[in-house]
């Protein structure tokens, strides 16, 4: 659907309004001149949810509860009547009889629109047909909804539509609410197993001087009191390290990060991203906490570590597969990089396999090309992808012995990067000369290239102990959790274009 129609949808003109609104807004302000404005009303007193009343039935049978919700539905039938209401919990059935309520009552509750949200108070009973309800005594209108619901909007194929109304969407989808809960207990079971394992919760700066710990493009800008150019930060790193330094031993931040690239349904420009070090452990470390933890998450939260994802079973019980990324091209693309030693033999094979490169691209950048081209995704099954050329690891330890690759490995399910860790760099003098090796590809025009962070290497020149570090994109951990296609369908408010009337 093209943005015009959309926006026609989302705002139409006043001729274009349709004659449920108009009745809608005249029954509004029939309720302002009577005195009853819903607007007005500033609490009421729940006592019970649906989920409680349907799960407690026998305890809460006979009992007074005290319900409220948005009416999904009604069925009048003379002097009694029959609605759902739904609150943040789910829906249940409400019986509603003109002489409980009143007769003045009763005739304002069918003058009420499906999407208005009520308050009932009654007692838990069961209907002849089986179905938990609250018979109603008293109900009342606590707000008005003036737009009607879409009934159809469950079959909508417009998915833009409704990531840029998903209030509505979590309204009538409880598929969608039901990610979003578990999204929310996927990141609280991330801090239970951190927590447990005696990390400490910080927090660092989202504004920062010098956009680094990645290699990607950052939103630029200005501190007028400062007179101070300024970045939305592109990690959690470099600030998290300094905690190291500084003699905090086991870190970890959940935080937005923000990346100023384009949107797919792995990307959007603001996402969640959960990063960690510790003192005195490896990469290997690293791996084995990451295996754990999301094998512990996703028991905990989905009650198994044997989950489907698309037409895909994932075994997250079974140890997760290790190569590298050298036998990994060479299993998958049959290139073998550990032949190939020299830049000019690099790009004479990306050329032999159609491989586009740039000038700027060094050694290890090709062989990153390679991986990403022949072996990302046939990883379908858990993987650790190890030994990270160190052109392209700008912050990670070199391996003992074989300098040109790094102690690095990166995670991948159903053929995506999940997690990216090191063995991070603590050599202040290494780390000076790569990051002055990302200067001069950044004024070579590579705009995702690091600055060179002075107060970084002058918090190294301390001494940093030797430490693992993990970064996991939240996000996608909840979309291989929830079996969701796209980054936008995890994400609340995923970044959108604007549409011509929202200027």
């Amino acid at each position: 659907m093209n943005d015009n129609k959309t926006n026609q949808q989302m705002e139409p003109s006043v001729e274009e309004f349709s004659e449920q609104v108009r009745i809608r807004r005249d029954k509004l302000s029939q309720l302002k001149e009577s005195g009853h404005d819903p607007y007005l009303l500033t609490t009421f007193d729940v006592n019970a949810t649906a989920k409680e009343i349907n799960s407690q039935f026998e305890q809460l049978e006979g009992k007074t509860v005290v319900i409220a919700g948005r009416m999904m539905s009604r069925r009048i039938m003379g002097k009694a009547s029959f609605c759902h209401i739904q609150d943040s919990t789910g829906r249940l059935q409400s019986y509603v009889r003109r002489d409980d309520v009143g007769e003045e009552d009763y005739a304002a509750f069918k003058k009420w629109d499906i999407g208005d949200i009520i308050g009932i108070a009654g007692f838990v009973f069961r209907t002849q047909t089986g179905e938990i309800s609250v018979h109603a005594k008293e109900i009342k209108l606590l707000s008005k909804s003036l737009l009607p619901l879409p009934e159809k909007w469950h079959g909508l194929k417009d998915t833009d539509l409704r990531y840029r109304q998903r209030y509505v969407d979590l309204i009538v989808n409880p598929e969608v609410r039901d990610t979003f809960l578990k999204r929310s207990k996927i990141i609280r079971e991330i801090r239970n197993y951190l927590d447990e394992q005696h990390f400490i919760e910080v927090e660092t700066p989202t504004l920062q001087t010098i956009a680094g710990g990645a290699a990607a493009r950052p939103f630029i800008t200005h501190h007028n009191a400062l007179d101070l150019e300024m970045y939305l930060r592109i990690s959690l790193e470099l600030y998290l390290k300094r905690l190291i330094v500084g003699g905090f031993d086991r870190v970890y931040e959940i935080g937005r990060v923000f990346r100023n690239e384009g949107t797919d349904t792995r990307h959007n420009p603001e996402f969640t991203l959960l990063e960690l070090y510790q003192a005195y452990t490896d990469f290997n470390g690293m791996m084995d906490l990451t295996e754990e933890m999301i094998r512990t998450v996703s028991k905990k939260v989905l009650g198994t570590a044997q989950i489907r994802y698309g037409d895909l079973d994932i075994d997250l019980d079974k140890p997760f597969a290790r190569m590298s990324m050298v036998e990994a091209v060479k299993k998958y693309g049959n290139v073998d990089f550990s032949e190939i030693t020299t830049l000019d033999e690099a790009r004479a094979l990306a050329k032999q396999h159609h491989i586009e490169y740039e000038e700027r691209h060094k050694f290890g950048d090709i062989v990153n090309l390679f991986f990403e081209t022949y072996c990302e995704d046939k990883l379908m099954q858990p993987t650790f992808i190890t030994g990270h050329p160190v052109d392209i690891s700008p912050l990670a330890k070199r391996q003992p012995g074989n300098p040109q690759y790094t102690e690095r490995f990166e995670l991948f399910i159903v053929g995506r990067e999940h997690a990216n860790a090191f063995s991070e760099l603590n050599d202040p003098i290494d780390q000076r000369e790569r990051f002055m090796e990302q200067a001069r590809l950044k004024a070579m025009g590579d705009d995702e290239a690091c600055d060179v962070d002075e107060d970084f290497l002058n918090a190294l020149e301390y001494g940093m102990p030797p430490t693992g570090g993990l970064g996991i994109g939240v996000d996608r951990l909840v979309m291989l959790l929830t079996d969701s296609a796209s980054i936008r369908d995890v994400l609340l408010f995923p970044t959108m274009k604007s549409l011509p009337n929202d200027k």
